[in-house]
């Protein structure tokens, strides 16, 4: 919805500033802000893809895990999808893991890599490069997903980045 709202903003200004003239000028910079948000999300999402795709193949690849090209990107890619995505890549991962090494040693250690990409991706990763991004605190970031993901469940996890944008946003122009 906000990809559309700050796409068709020459469109819609218009109609917005109709119910409320006096507002066009603090609506303007909203849609301003809200398409500088968009593009910092984007490029953060498009970073964090090639840093976890990367990492992913280094370690698949250290430990000779087969289709490890495929496999990391499919891992890179899972982070468009907050949680949900890492939970749909995990099981794909993990049978090739399990076919080629069975329940053995190598296999935890596979899983073990697999799981600190993972934690440090949710955890360290997306916070750091989406403050640094759209300059919010990265608890705060914590925080938006948290209380989407409770709020919206499967909707507030996948939109949550772009909603905590969309309230940074409006809390400047009004503070």
């Amino acid at each position: 919805m906000v990809f559309f709202f700050v796409k068709d903003k020459e469109t819609l200004l218009p109609l917005i500033s109709f119910f409320a003239p006096e507002q066009k000028g603090l609506m303007d910079s909203i849609f301003n802000e809200m398409n500088d948000q968009l593009y910092n999300y984007v490029t953060g999402k498009l970073i964090e893809i090639f840093i976890v795709t990367s990492v992913s193949y280094l370690a698949f690849s250290f430990l000779g895990l087969p289709y490890t090209f495929l496999l990391a990107l499919l891992v890179g890619l899972s982070v468009m999808i907050p949680f949900f995505g890492a939970i749909l890549v995990t099981v794909p991962v993990l049978l090739v893991g399990l076919y080629e090494w069975g329940i053995s040693t190598e296999f935890w250690w596979f899983l073990g890599m697999y799981l600190i990409i993972q934690a440090l991706d949710g955890n360290v990763l997306v916070p750091l490069l989406f403050s640094a991004r759209n300059k919010l605190h990265p608890v705060v970031i914590v925080i938006a997903v948290f209380f989407f993901r409770w709020y919206l469940g499967f909707l507030g996890a996948f939109f949550c980045h772009s909603a905590g944008n969309i309230c940074q946003s409006h809390n400047q122009f009004l503070a």
